[in-house]
């Protein structure tokens, strides 16, 4: 762990382009960013994804192709796939209820609480389903982008990717997900990546941010 400021992190992070394939994340680190991960807020603490932790060359040289060769999977020396559920279900909702329980003891407000979260939630679509727990996946997510710059391990979030063919590669219908994003780990190579020297480019404050007072 660093002990420099956020900000500073912030500003050292980039989507690295060219990552060097000689060089391993400690697992110590990796251990870091999935905890903050796991730690990172989602919608009623239901944690509607899971992160499959890719480190096979075969299996990252198959991601790779279904992710219009983007090198920085298989230069990396891991790869995150944030994969939500298919579908909320009774029994999905039951297991989140049961770990409060475990927790926090049988108060019956959060029996009350999960019993209507299966109402709302167990009825709609799948698809409109899916959708929602995908953007908890995203939350975790940007816990794992700055959990990695805590860490100086480099990273480049993926959307770029069929999801359909990961999915397969990795048995997650099977399991009830769907692949969301990727998120490769490596160090990033200073001699292959152009975008490294290029000045970071965001918008102004006064652009992006509105205040109501």
């Amino acid at each position: 762990m660093t002990t420099k400021p956020l900000i500073d992190l912030l500003n050292w992070r980039y989507a690295t382009k060219k990552m060097d394939p000689a060089k391993t994340v400690p697992q110590e680190k990796v251990d870091a960013i999935l905890e903050a991960v796991r730690m990172a807020p989602t919608s009623s603490g239901t944690q509607p994804f899971e992160v499959i932790v890719v480190t096979n060359p075969d299996v990252l040289a198959e991601i790779r192709t279904a992710a219009s060769d983007q090198s920085p999977i298989t230069d990396g020396s891991h790869l995150l796939v944030f994969a939500a559920w298919d579908n909320y279900t009774n029994e999905r909702i039951d297991d989140v209820t049961q770990l409060n329980v475990q927790a926090r003891g049988e108060i019956p407000l959060i029996h009350e609480y999960y019993g209507n979260l299966k109402n709302n939630y167990v009825p709609r679509e799948a698809e409109v389903n899916y959708a929602h727990a995908a953007r908890q996946a995203y939350i975790a997510l940007g816990f794992a982008l700055i959990a990695a710059a805590d860490q100086e391990v480099d990273s480049t979030p993926m959307e770029g990717f069929d999801p359909a063919t990961v999915d397969k590669i990795l048995g997650l219908k099977e399991r009830g997900l769907r692949s969301v994003v990727l998120l490769p780990l490596g160090y990033r190579d200073p001699t292959g990546d152009w975008l490294l020297a290029m000045p970071k480019v965001r918008k102004s404050n006064d652009t992006l941010i509105t205040h109501v007072d």
